[in-house]
């Protein structure tokens, strides 16, 4: 991992997510409905459910909106159908590219995704052609601004809450751990008084890919084409933009 910042991926793209707010909103109410239909509606026993939770707060999703789509998973008779597809492709210059969606239409997902990658520099994979590249992480973000500690003394913090290894920038520290450890991570991490800016399950490249100049906006194009899909839950990609 080491080279590539997550974080700065999420900041330059923030203005973009922020402008499709609403939509965000509903594809995050669709994940929670999810996690409740498999889980439960309480977040303390459904580790799925809190994550999304964090997926929420963390995109400044009103509450309301949460309450009214763990009421809508935990209602009887519901018969909303959703599958989880992931597809894999390749972006210009063979940048690697997974999209995780939640569907209840496989044809439409199928050919709005393929549209997405064909029409703008990309190609749609086989299953497992992009896919063993990423590496399946727990992800917690910590700004630095405001915060007065040092990188030793944030390590030792991490490590004692179960954390495997940090990276860090002049604006944030990046945390990675094991998928199953990440909520007692970040409950520890909060306990000790930080604030997370981000915390999350995702898929991080084992190596990345520099776009030409030339390829960037083709490249932003088509990942803007995959995340205005209302079937589309998450973009990942080793492109360093």
């Amino acid at each position: 991992m080491s080279g590539h910042s997550k974080w700065s991926n999420i900041q330059g793209r923030k203005n973009a997510q922020d402008a499709k707010r609403g939509k965000i909103f509903q594809k995050i109410s669709r994940e929670i409905y999810m996690a409740v239909k498999s889980g439960g509606p309480d977040p303390n026993l459904n580790p799925s459910l809190r994550m999304v939770m964090d997926k929420a707060k963390s995109n400044n999703m009103p509450n309301d909106n949460v309450e009214r789509a763990i009421k809508k998973g935990s209602a009887t008779g519901e018969n909303e159908n959703y599958d989880e597809v992931i597809y894999e492709g390749y972006g210009p210059k063979g940048t690697a590219v997974l999209v995780h969606t939640l569907t209840d239409n496989l044809n439409r997902t199928g050919t709005n995704i393929r549209v997405a990658f064909n029409k703008n520099g990309g190609s749609l994979g086989e299953k497992g052609s992009v896919s063993y590249m990423f590496d399946r992480k727990g992800y917690i973000a910590i700004e630095r601004e405001g915060l007065d500690i040092d990188e030793d003394t944030m390590l030792m913090s991490v490590l004692e809450a179960g954390g495997d290894e940090m990276e860090t920038s002049d604006e944030v520290f990046e945390i990675y751990t094991d998928p199953s450890d990440l909520p007692d991570v970040r409950d520890a991490l909060e306990k000790e008084g930080y604030t997370l800016a981000q915390a999350e399950v995702t898929m991080i490249p084992q190596t990345t890919v520099q776009l030409p100049e030339d390829k960037k906006a083709l490249f932003n194009q088509m990942i803007d084409k995959l995340e205005e899909d209302d079937d589309v839950s998450e973009v990942f990609h080793n492109a360093e933009l």
